[in-house]
């Protein structure tokens, strides 16, 4: 296993999203930039859980479980979203627990900063067996309450260090997710385009949830929410 296939170790996440309104814009300016795509068009089912009176959604909890599987191929590793082709299983299979989302408005100093960041802290281990870590998790109480789906394209830029530049596309448009330290995160929206009043730090069930017309918020268990998945006429 190569180091960057590895899960990361670090227990904190800092991540910001853009939208992306001309992926095929975007597509060149990473060119221009010299962007190394650093893991291929992947298509993810991320399914989350949570007990019955969704206790951990109520702390700011979560707690996920994503399959991986190779997506068919499209134009410099980031095609048309669709349908993924049908495979044996996925290659990659991924236990995530992410805490409360952290209060990232002020800087070092406590000053407000004119920018916001979602920082939480996050631990994420490698399982082989889907349907076993699945079967684990409903023995303890927990159930399966939201799925989403999208592909994603994983990107390096030069001089940025381990910032990740991932492009999602979703049934709710194209993103782009920085995760890194905050300076490279800055700096890296810079470079594509962006500025910090384009920062959007909402989750992905959250840019649904206001989408499908429930109005603002996170999801939480027992709600009406449909799952985000791509339309079988795509």
């Amino acid at each position: 296993m190569s180091r960057k296939d590895r899960p990361k170790r670090s227990d904190k996440e800092v991540e910001i999203k853009l939208r992306v309104p001309d992926r095929a814009a975007l597509l060149r300016r990473l060119a221009r930039l010299k962007a190394k795509l650093d893991l291929p068009r992947m298509h993810e089912m991320n399914v989350l859980y949570d007990t019955p009176d969704g206790a951990l959604a109520r702390r700011g909890q979560l707690l996920r479980v994503r399959a991986e599987s190779s997506a068919p191929r499209g134009a410099r590793g980031a095609g048309r979203a669709g349908k993924p082709r049908l495979v044996a299983a996925p290659w990659n299979i991924l236990l995530t627990y992410k805490g409360r989302v952290e209060d990232a408005s002020r800087g070092a100093s406590g000053a407000r900063e004119g920018r916001l960041y979602k920082v939480r802290h996050e631990r994420e281990v490698r399982v082989m067996d889907q349907d076993g870590i699945a079967s684990i998790l409903t023995a303890m109480g927990l159930f399966p309450w939201f799925r989403y789906e999208k592909y994603r394209s994983t990107y390096r830029l030069p001089g940025l260090g381990s910032l990740k530049v991932e492009l999602d596309e979703t049934p709710v448009g194209d993103f782009l997710e920085l995760e890194g330290d905050r300076r490279a995160i800055d700096r890296s929206a810079k470079l594509l385009g962006y500025g910090a009043a384009d920062y959007i730090t909402q989750s992905y069930g959250s840019l649904w949830r206001e989408h499908r017309g429930h109005g603002p918020g996170e999801p939480s268990p027992g709600s009406d929410l449909e799952d985000m998945l791509f339309s079988k006429a795509k």
